[in-house]
């Protein structure tokens, strides 16, 4: 999948005692359906572009006896990783850089310090920070068994699977398309905390120039992976960020939004590699003949029909949906 850069550079000379503080240059990596999540950044200096981007991260410095602390605020619901790079004179740093960490949604933590080596000589130092959605300590659940994400009694045509020529590749390489008609019930395939809503985009269509126009949702996991729900139509997200949503929830409508060849519902789930990087992860879903299936392009797959879903309840497989397995 293609990544789209977002690029800030602001001058920020800041005569201390015994140092000078340079330029601040911050380079943003995204993946194109989280482009509209985490499209800017906030820092002390302001920020170059366009005034209608929200901030995402807001990054500033304090300074305390001569020793500079690095302040990182996540405006997000999300958790979001970064990696600091720095080059430094005559300091040294709390920890070695590259740096690479990962802030909870809506915390403010100091990420580290920069000291001076010699007090009585002039400092200086440089950096650049790259951050994305996810959680690059997350330790993704595999016996944890994902309800197909429509309504039950119900059945939707995988058009491409893992490893999907047409887009599912890199960081995307295990993301599932189910063909829906626009308006159709989308449901949560694992529950969570809404982190992540986009819902006013009315432009789709098989062009690259859409990759950042797809409505989603994204789902924050209990052990720290995040589920991405896109391609929704306008308007059809049904819950918001910070919502508690249970497997099986109805979520959202599907549709036709981002870079699409036609409707279909777009679902992966994925964490952080670093803040340059991200990665999808493998799931499988319960189905009425398997308890844990991988799904192939080219199948459909029905959804259990409520009974079977409260049964699996009993056998501690909470909200878990089923199905059986048709093919075409």
């Amino acid at each position: 999948m293609f990544r789209t850069t977002y690029r800030q550079a602001s001058r920020n000379l800041k005569s201390l005692k015994h140092g000078v503080g340079w330029r601040r240059t911050a380079h943003y990596f995204l993946w194109p359906l989280l482009a509209a999540l985490l499209c800017g950044v906030g820092t002390n200096s302001g920020h170059s572009g366009s005034g209608s981007v929200r901030r995402s991260l807001k990054v500033t410095t304090r300074d305390e006896g001569g020793i500079t602390h690095f302040v990182v605020q996540n405006l997000e619901a999300a958790d979001v990783t970064a990696t600091f790079d720095l080059r430094l004179s005559n300091l040294k740093g709390s920890t070695n850089f590259p740096y690479t960490t990962t802030f909870r949604g809506g915390e403010t933590v100091d990420a580290f310090t920069l000291s001076p080596v010699r007090a009585d000589a002039v400092w200086h130092y440089t950096y650049s920070d790259d951050f994305t959605v996810g959680n690059n300590t997350a330790v993704p659940d595999g016996s944890y068994i994902y309800t197909l994400p429509y309504a039950p009694g119900t059945a939707c045509r995988v058009t491409q699977g893992y490893h999907g020529r047409f887009s599912h590749t890199g960081a995307d390489e295990y993301a599932i398309d189910w063909q829906m008609a626009s308006g159709t019930p989308v449901y949560a395939a694992r529950g969570g905390v809404v982190v992540g809503v986009k819902s006013d985009s009315d432009v789709g269509g098989p062009d690259r120039k859409y990759e950042s126009s797809a409505n989603y949702i994204l789902i924050q996991h209990t052990d720290g992976t995040i589920g991405i729900y896109a391609h929704l139509m306008k308007g059809g997200s049904k819950v918001k960020v910070w919502d508690k949503v249970e497997a099986g929830q109805w979520i959202g409508l599907s549709g036709d939004t981002g870079f699409t060849s036609g409707p279909h519902l777009h679902f992966s789930v994925f964490m952080a590699k670093s803040g340059r990087e991200r990665l999808s992860v493998p799931v499988k879903f319960k189905t009425a003949d398997n308890a844990a299936l991988t799904v192939m392009a080219g199948e459909s797959y029905q959804a259990a029909p409520i009974a079977v879903q409260q049964a699996n309840v009993g056998k501690g497989l909470t909200g878990m949906g089923g199905g059986s397995h048709i093919t075409r």
